[in-house]
């Protein structure tokens, strides 16, 4: 993408930005020519990918489950690179399995990550948007925002909370001059979804999620899908009986719980990201 696009010169911060879909969505857009601010917790991963992705790019502690840390990733961001254009709320994680198999840790994770993270980046960083007249808040949400895969309960249960949080705080930011959208794919080939099955849906590569971010901050629009099809699907679904939708939706929708029957692929993703 050439540096003329809108993008270009924009203060952009990413948490979880250190790798998968965060890491290719700081690689987009500094190569837009964003001013791009990589937040994680992984501080080592962070440094790593602000040396190799091209143009402009810092890296900053961020552990989205505390508000000090938030605070000072914010306050960090602006003192050094500047005022904040957009925020992108990437980081999450996922445990799959049976809803009765799954661990206090695990849901607690979830929700701390997926769901209270979400709105503390946008409780804390839209009133400094506001104040200033402008700005927005791109948030990777998922196709589990709108559907939700056995195995993936109580993600799916963070990510329709997600949905349903951003639509609230739209309405209230109407007329501020600050932008919301929530992206939301299907499965994307990175650690989080290791082992679990796609659907009807072709797995996604990062690359596809941060050429939709590109989008979106360039056209913004409140909810994008990936694939397209799926938000449409969703809502001509909506309109069958329950016993003929819910006939759609299995040949749509994984199931997760079969997916990850007997199989040890997602034990270290999950060790280490959800301290199982």
């Amino acid at each position: 993408m050439s540096k003329g696009t809108p993008i270009a010169g924009k203060v952009i911060a990413i948490t979880g930005g250190a790798a998968g879909i965060g890491r290719e969505i700081a690689r987009h857009l500094a190569d837009a020519g964003a001013r791009v601010a990589i937040g994680d917790r992984d501080l080592d991963g962070a440094r790593v990918t602000a040396s190799e992705i091209p143009g402009e790019a810092h890296a900053f502690a961020l552990d989205v489950t505390s508000t000090e840390s938030f605070e000072a990733f914010l306050n960090a961001v602006e003192s050094s690179v500047g005022p904040i254009d957009v925020l992108v709320n990437n980081a999450g994680v996922m445990w799959v399995g049976p809803f009765d198999a799954e661990t206090d840790a695990a849901a607690d994770a979830m929700l701390a990550v997926n769901l209270h993270g979400v709105i503390r980046g946008v409780r804390l960083t839209a009133p400094r948007m506001r104040h200033r007249g402008h700005g927005h808040i791109v948030t990777i949400a998922s196709a589990a925002s709108k559907l939700a895969p056995p195995g993936e309960a109580t993600y799916a249960a963070s990510k329709h909370g997600v949905l349903g949080y951003l639509t609230a705080v739209r309405e209230e930011l109407r007329g501020s001059g600050v932008l919301l959208t929530a992206v939301m794919p299907t499965v994307v080939d990175t650690q989080l979804a290791a082992g679990t099955a796609t659907g009807s849906a072709a797995m996604l590569q990062p690359a596809d999620v941060a050429a939709a971010v590109v989008t979106a901050i360039e056209k913004p629009r409140f909810e994008v899908t990936l694939p397209s099809f799926v938000g449409p699907a969703v809502r001509a679904a909506g309109l069958l009986p329950q016993a003929i939708r819910d006939l759609l939706m299995r040949r749509m929708v994984p199931n997760q719980v079969d997916a990850v029957r007997n199989s040890t692929t997602r034990a270290e993703y999950e060790a280490k990201a959800l301290g199982e």
